[in-house]
């Protein structure tokens, strides 16, 4: 008996699958394609982030060479180079190449200058030393890479600057082993420190052991000897430095490409459901011939992974043409600003593939599960006479899994970052939006139990109200989809407009002066004599003078912005945008305040001592914590230090930036030229003034730009979702044929069935979008105050789009009740004594 139970089954199986698809093709493809367009979306990101990172690390690795130990200054102001000798006498080393690094400017193009000592450099890291010859001992050659060449000839004169200073140097050849977007020029060490002020200095060292050293004790000997301002880099902590510079951008676009994903399980889920829904009486005649209970299990998850596989692997085909789209147009950074001024290769990548093809698979499995476990549980007796709701309209819909599921996300809203990455806030997110899935048939239950009640005495809106909460489980089915595309469109929605309205806001407060000067190069400055003829211009009634320096406070992360403003240690919140009560600094000791993302990042509070390698101190200066800043512009820290303290302990009187008050009726433009006549000679072309409007717009359009991928996954979320949303409603309704042929004979015209069908998709989509508002709101708040934190340590007010929720709830509504409509005149058109009758 069992082998003719399971031949039953397969046959059964083959039959309603193919004749499914057959008879609702629509249906089928509208999962297959939100399944693709998530596989898609992921894959696409993934693959221009790993390209982007893959050539932004082989460029770091031609910049750093193949040395085995590295000696990298704390700040660009270098260390003495008294260290050098006393590194290369370290037992284990071979040879050690002393390295000038400066960042540099060629016509209108930055670069990265390096003065290198050629014969050391030979035999540490030959990948940089220029090719044999007179050239590399000549002060005035200079050797460029392919890509700093362009259209420049060998022997012509390019001229450098770096340091303040400008020098010019005969292009002596091309450097090979660099890679070809690699801007890059190298000159002989002496000439760097000579020509551009670093007689003395040194930014690196580079280190080569002996075959048999040992490198533990290699590195304790080094790490022993080194001062404040110095600190040892091997290649593992280097790759770390590089990886944290984009780590939560590209996590986070991962993530939110998923999101599309993530809605195509739920289009799955309805499909299925509903197809289920549609063919009980089918499965309990199957039963009855003998068709097992797994089996039918079966069935439907073939279905569903049928249609995944199919949607996963057309997402892999578009995601990696899109991929090379992205790259084209958008760079390797997708607009986040962290590898620009290159070009990027696309990568395949093999694992990552199967990766999101496993995903796309599991997203329809979890889609098909409880139907499938629906399919099966049903009873032969009952299904057979019940081709509609499978559930009871006189039982409540269950609530506790929904609370389960809200209270676990909850709780993983409390759980800390995992390796810096908020992996349980994405948890929190699944969870609350599965919960708030969960709920909706007894939200809807109850939102619909006060009009239950009542008769209407417009036929379409009666029959409506009570066909929705009369058949609960077919509403929850068509809500699912409305509610998770809502959702998560309304907490994307809500996150990016809190942190646009926040970005606003400070920028606001920090940019309060006239106009804005800058010093656009690196290591350059203006001195006391120039500060103080740029204060004497007419127009001008206040300057401030301010200055930074980048600081590695540790070998694996990114360096901190140490930024000499000036403050007044008595009311710091006059010049700085403070983040909770403060703490006054002990009585000689010298106060600090840390950014935001520098107090998650090391971990500083009000109150904590910490030491900061200054430039030129021979050990780490202690200072004292006494506030935290709230900082958009620098997502790896920054510190910020009264001007005054910083010229005292370091001695640097230059300094970068100023801001300008200027005198009431004065015109702009004509103090800016005034102000640009007063800059030393040599300085007045690398200078750069704005007003403060045109520095607010131009950082907001670099938010944009930056969340110009999340602005367009968040658009493609939606249309799927609407899609889905609609497909759903129009298999529901061409389902009820049956249903349609019954009310046409006891006397509804086709009229009052089309108002029926346009009233209950207008209401399905108002209490869909209402959850989903809700529910959206509440997703936001974890990604505002969790995920947001966690990833880019920021923190920020929630800011409600208002606009953008009345188009959603209305375009919700009309994208339903039309949906429906539509359906329902095809429905309708059927004889209405063929459509009730039974025939099998």
């Amino acid at each position: 008996m069992r082998p003719d139970r399971r031949r039953i089954s397969r046959v059964a199986a083959r039959w309603m699958i193919l004749g499914e698809w057959r008879a609702h093709p629509t249906r089928v493809l509208v999962a297959a394609v939100a399944i693709a367009v998530g596989v898609a979306l992921g894959f696409a990101v993934h693959l221009v982030n790993a390209s982007a990172v893959g050539e932004f690390d082989r460029a770091v690795a031609a910049l750093n060479g193949d040395a085995d130990l590295q000696v990298q200054a704390t700040s660009d102001r270098g260390f003495d180079e008294g260290l050098y000798p006393r590194l290369a006498r370290v037992g284990g080393v071979q040879a050690a190449s002393p390295v000038i690094r400066l960042a540099a400017a060629a016509d209108r193009q930055t670069l990265v200058l390096l003065g290198l000592d050629v014969l050391r450099a030979a035999s540490v890291t030959p990948a940089l030393a220029t090719p044999p010859g007179d050239g590399p001992f000549d002060d005035r050659a200079a050797w460029l890479s392919p890509a700093m060449l362009g259209t420049r000839e060998i022997g012509a004169v390019i001229d450098l600057t770096a340091a303040g200073r400008t020098a010019s140097f005969t292009i002596a050849g091309v450097l090979p082993g660099v890679t070809d977007d690699q801007r890059l020029a190298v000159v002989d060490i002496a000439a760097a420190q000579w020509r551009f002020g670093q007689l003395g200095r040194l930014q690196r060292v580079d280190l080569k052991l002996r075959a048999d050293a040992n490198a533990d004790e290699v590195r304790a000997a080094v790490q022993a000897m080194l001062p404040a301002d110095a600190e040892l880099v091997t290649a593992r902590t280097e790759a770390r430095r590089s990886d944290s510079l984009s780590r939560a951008y590209r996590v986070n676009l991962e993530m939110l490409a998923l999101v599309a994903l993530l809605t195509g399980a739920f289009l799955i889920y309805s499909a299925q459901s509903l197809s289920v829904a549609r063919r009980r009486a089918q499965f309990a005649l199957l039963r009855v011939l003998g068709a097992e209970p797994r089996a039918l299990v079966a069935q439907v998850v073939v279905e569903g992974l049928a249609v995944g596989l199919v949607g996963a692997i057309a997402g892999l085909a578009l995601g990696l043409g899109l991929a090379g789209a992205a790259l084209r147009i958008l760079g390797g950074d997708l607009g986040g600003g962290y590898f620009a001024g290159g070009r990027t290769a696309l990568v395949f990548a093999p694992g990552a593939a199967l990766t999101f093809l496993a995903l796309g698979l599991l997203a329809a499995l979890i889609g098909s599960v409880l139907p499938a476990r629906e399919a099966a549980l049903a009873e032969p007796a009952v299904a057979l006479k019940n081709a509609g709701d499978a559930i009871d309209p006189n039982v409540a819909p269950r609530l506790w899994p929904a609370l389960l599921l809200l209270a676990l996300g909850g709780l993983a809203t409390q759980a800390p970052a995992v390796a810096g990455l908020p992996v349980l806030g994405y948890v929190a997110i699944a969870l609350v939006l599965a919960g708030g899935v969960a709920a909706m048939p007894w939200i809807a239950r109850v939102l619909l139990s006060p009009l239950s009640s009542r008769t209407f005495s417009l036929v379409a809106l009666d029959l409506a109200v009570k066909r929705l909460w009369g058949a609960p489980s077919q509403a929850a089915v068509a809500l699912c989809g409305i509610v998770a595309s809502t959702s998560l469109m309304i907490a994307m929605a809500v996150m990016v407009a809190s942190f646009r309205g926040s970005v606003d806001e400070w920028l606001i407060q920090i940019l309060p002066a006239d106009i804005y000067l800058r010093v656009d190069e690196a290591g350059a400055g203006l001195p006391p004599e120039s500060q103080a003829r740029l204060a004497q211009v007419p127009g001008v009634t206040d300057i401030t003078f301010a200055g930074s320096v980048a600081l590695r406070l540790a070998a694996d992360k990114p360096p901190v912005i140490l930024a000499a403003r000036p403050i007044d240690p008595a009311d710091p919140a006059a010049a700085l945008p403070l983040i909770g009560a403060g703490q006054s600094a002990p009585t000689g000791a010298t106060p600090v305040w840390v950014s935001e993302p520098a107090a998650w990042l090391y971990g500083y509070k009000p109150g904590d001592r910490i030491a900061l390698p200054l430039p030129g101190q021979a050990a780490r200066t202690p200072v004292v914590v006494a506030g935290v800043w709230r900082d958009y512009a620098r997502q790896h820290g920054a510190i910020a230090m009264a001007a005054s303290d910083y010229t005292r302990l370091t001695g640097d009187r230059l300094r970068s930036e100023a801001a300008i008050r200027l005198a009431p009726g004065s015109n702009a433009q004509a103090v800016t030229a005034a102000l640009r006549a007063a800059l030393p000679a040599g300085l007045a072309g690398r200078v750069t003034f704005a007003q403060a409007r045109d520095l607010r717009a131009l950082a907001l359009s670099i938010f944009d730009r930056s969340f110009l991928v999340t602005y367009l996954l968040e658009a493609i979320a939606v249309m799927v979702g609407l899609t889905g949303v609609a497909a759903t409603l129009s298999a529901q309704t061409l389902a009820r044929t049956k249903e349609f042929g019954m009310l046409r004979h006891i006397g509804v015209s086709t009229r009052q069935i089309i108002g029926m069908l346009a009233a209950e998709g207008a209401l399905l989509g108002l209490i869909g979008g209402a959850a989903g508002l809700l529910l959206g709101l509440a997703m936001s708040q974890v990604l505002i105050h969790v995920v947001n934190p966690q990833s880019f340590h920021w923190t920020m007010q929630t800011k409600i789009p208002l606009p953008l929720f009345a188009g959603v709830a209305a375009a919700l509504v009309a994208a339903s009740a039309g949906a429906a409509v539509l359906a329902g005149r095809r429905a309708v058109s059927t004889n209405a004594l063929l459509a009730v009758r039974e025939d099998w």
